[in-house]
Order: structure tokens, then sequence, then C-alpha cells
């Protein structure tokens, strides 16, 4: 019954982008491997004793360098469509269950967590995650699953975040693994973790002495974290055996520059009648324009790093942002992008940053696979060899800050033509995108841009 489920929502995913071709599509021949579905046992566990107990050193564990995949261009086309698909399935979740607040997501921290998950899990949860993350596609031989590698995956998000990455753009995800000090850990999934974070830290902890221990982890995550990140986790149990977090930023730089002599405070409408005081950056010059009116929203494209773009999502005066937010599906993205046109623009939008923190259990459980994925019924033997071992907290957090700063700073020119003025003064949408991939990096929507 569950692997229905998941092999619905997968489908579901398919329709609601209309006609849906499997990412796999893009493969070579040699790029995914045909198993047998009646004989996936994994070979003998390999695993790591002596873990770096929690009091013995804060510097990040020792990364191993990995070689460049074959096929990089299609290996990355086809995690960022895998991503990106479950990603904003994700996101819908999450803007229905938070319909007041801002929201801050990364698809790619979601689904990079999920996939290191995923090769510490075994039988029937190992079939569940790849269902789920969109892994595995069944063949017109019964017998036979095409199955993308895990670590391949991993290695492809990674080189997705290299792309985004330039000389005055930063984008980088950090990982945490807390593991009971009297348990073991797969090498496997280790290397997993190296694969995804820039930097990580594994640590052992005793959780017997539990209020000690979240005490213990919190000051740890704080001190390597430039305390950007505190007080993650709580309630911490002694039966705890595995926590999992991961935070990622993105900290960039316009491709233009907004002109800081034109910023000015101007009211910004929170509701049908309330509004609060928020500084405006403003810049004239050409973008890429969009308006949609069966979406009823004006899309603008800004400029980001080289490739990396964020695609700003106005709704129209009486529209609601959350009509948007529920057709908000991949191919949406595409053919918004398709229809852009250059326009001369005098556009307006508030100064915002955003932090957030997802619960990924808590995520899982609103879209109704917690069970499946992070519950009771999931099998982790595959990630240590002491019995019944549980992941016990998965806890995602972003970052996203922007500046008026920009890569080029433009002249004052005598350009006689006449602007098209658009001032960003209602909630709206903001979609972060690496531009070779079109991976979706982080998406949000700000109601408030003063919380």
């Amino acid at each position: 019954m569950k692997l229905l489920f998941l092999t619905f929502t997968c489908f579901a995913i398919g329709l609601a982008n209309r006609v849906y071709i499997h990412p796999f599509q893009l493969f070579s021949a040699g790029d995914v491997a045909c198993e047998d579905t009646k004989n996936k046992e994994k070979g003998p566990l390999e695993t790591i004793y002596s873990l770096t107990t929690i009091q013995d050193s804060i510097d990040p564990d020792s990364q191993t360098q990995t070689e460049e995949l074959e096929n990089l261009i299609h290996w990355t086309a086809v995690v960022a469509e895998l991503q990106n698909s479950l990603g904003l399935r994700m996101y819908e979740s999450l803007s229905h269950k938070q319909q007041d607040v801002n929201i801050l997501f990364s698809p790619y921290n979601a689904f990079g967590t999920l996939v290191t998950l995923y090769l510490g899990t075994s039988k029937s949860t190992a079939n569940d995650y790849e269902d789920f993350l969109g892994l595995i596609w069944n063949t017109e031989k019964s017998v036979c699953s095409k199955l993308i590698n895990g670590h391949k995956v991993l290695r492809s998000l990674k080189a997705i975040s290299a792309l985004s990455n330039g000389p005055q753009d930063k984008f980088r995800t950090q990982v945490w693994t807390f593991v009971s000090s009297d348990a073991d850990l797969s090498k496997d999934f280790l290397h997993g973790i190296q694969q995804f974070s820039d930097t990580s830290f594994t640590r052992a902890v005793n959780f017997f002495q539990s209020k000690d221990a979240e005490t213990q982890i919190n000051s740890f995550i704080q001190k390597t974290s430039q305390s950007k990140t505190e007080n993650l986790f709580n309630n911490i149990s002694q039966s705890t055996k595995l926590l999992f977090a991961s935070a990622t930023y993105f900290k960039g730089n316009w491709q233009a520059a907004f002109q800081p002599e034109k910023t000015t405070v101007q009211d910004f409408r929170i509701g049908e009648k309330s509004t609060v005081k928020v500084p405006f950056m403003t810049h004239t010059g050409d973008y890429k324009h969009l308006s949609d009116p069966d979406k009823k929203c004006t899309v603008v494209k800004l400029g980001l790093g080289k490739q990396t773009y964020m695609m700003l999502v106005v709704p129209s005066e009486g529209a609601r942002l959350q009509d948007i937010e529920n057709q908000l599906k991949t191919d949406t993205i595409t053919t918004w992008n398709e229809h852009l046109k250059e326009q001369y623009l005098e556009l307006s939008l508030p100064k915002f940053s955003l932090t957030a923190v997802t619960d990924l259990r808590s995520l899982l459980s609103d879209m109704s696979v917690d069970k499946f994925l992070l519950g009771s019924d999931t099998n982790f033997q595959r990630l240590s060899s002491k019995g019944n071992f549980t992941v016990d907290k998965v806890i995602n957090k972003v970052f996203f800050e922007m500046s008026e700063e920009g890569k080029e700073v433009l002249k004052k020119s005598q350009d006689e033509r006449v602007p098209l003025r658009l001032t960003v003064d209602r909630p709206f949408l903001f979609i972060i995108v690496e531009g070779n991939t079109n991976a979706i990096l982080m998406l949000g929507r700000i109601l408030n841009p003063t919380l």
C-alpha cells in the first residue's frame, strides 16, 4: 500500500508538470544501472567505531577529493529536474501549513539531505526513498529497474553548488551529524555526507545525559557556524541514536548594482489595510520581464552571479500570492523563462534578508510520507551495525542575504527612454536558480520584509 502511495506521489508530480518525461531519458545507456528488483541486498556493512567525540574538536571533518563525473552535464540536468520536482511539492506543503508568515526553503538542501539518509537505508525503506526521490525508473521488464547511484547524485549536487559560486557570491552547505557514543557509523554514509557538504562535523555524543547532550550540541553548532545557528535541537531524549542537521547559505550581489542615492523608505502592504515602513532599493535599467495574465502576476528576472539569477514574482493588483504558489510547477518556471522579454524598468523592491528552519520530519508528516521515510516503519540497518538504529531528528536551516551592491556599477547616462515603473510594495515570491542547470537553490515568499 505504501509503495502505491509513494508511486502515486511521484506520478502526481508528473501530472502537475503536464507531459512529464522522466529525466532518466537524458542519460546515455551507461549512466544508470539496471538492477534486479528481486535481489537488491547490498554487500557487507563497513563501519567506523572510533568517531571523534563532541568534546575533542571543533575542526571540520577532513574532506576527500573525488573525481569529476563523466557526462557531468547530463548528470546535473537530471538531478536538477528531480530536485526541482520534489522541492516544489515540498514547498507547496510548507506554504499551505504556514500561510501567514515569510517562508524560505531550499530544494537543494532538502533533496541532498534525503539522498544522504537514503545511503543508510535497507530493504523496503530503500525502495520507499527511491520512489519518493525519483531515483528509480521501472522499465518494461518487471524484474529490472533503472536506478541512479546515490553517491553520483550527491556529486552532481556538489557540482551544481560549485556553478553557483563566484568571486562575490557564496553558496555553501554545512552538515552536522551527532551519533550515540555507543554506536558505530557506516563508511558509505560518512562518504555521502562529505560529497553533499562543503564542511561537515560528525561527532559522538553521550545521549544518556540528555540535558547535557542538548547543551553541548547546540553550543557546538553555534561555534562551528560562526554563531549563525543557535538552539537548533531541543527535547533530546536518552534513547536518541542520531541527529542530522544541514545549513545552506546564500550570500550574493546583484549583477547590476542598485543606486544607493535612490534608496527611500516607503510603505509595503502587509494586508488590505496595513502597511509597514521599509527601505526600498531602486535601479533603472534593462530587465527580462513578463506580465502573465493567466497566473495574474508580473515576473522579473534579476541577474546575480554569472549564471545564477533571481526570479521575482509579484501578484497583480487584487490577485492572491497563495493562488500563484499553488500553480508553481517546474514547467511554470520554464514557461516564464521562455516568454520573458527585455524591458526598460525602474524597479523598486524592499531590502530583505531571510533565515528559516525546517523540521524535515514534520514536513514529511504534512505530506503523509514521514512514516515510510523517517518514522517507526523505517529501516536504517545500513547506517550502523547497532540494532534498531533510528534517525531521530532531521533539521534543515537556510540563510539568504543580499545587499544593494552589484558586480556592475552602471554610470549615469542620458538615456531618453521612459522606463516602466514597477514597485514591489506587496507580498511577493522569489526563486533563486542556477542558470546552467536550472536547479532551484532556494525559494520563498515575503509577506513582511521587516520580520
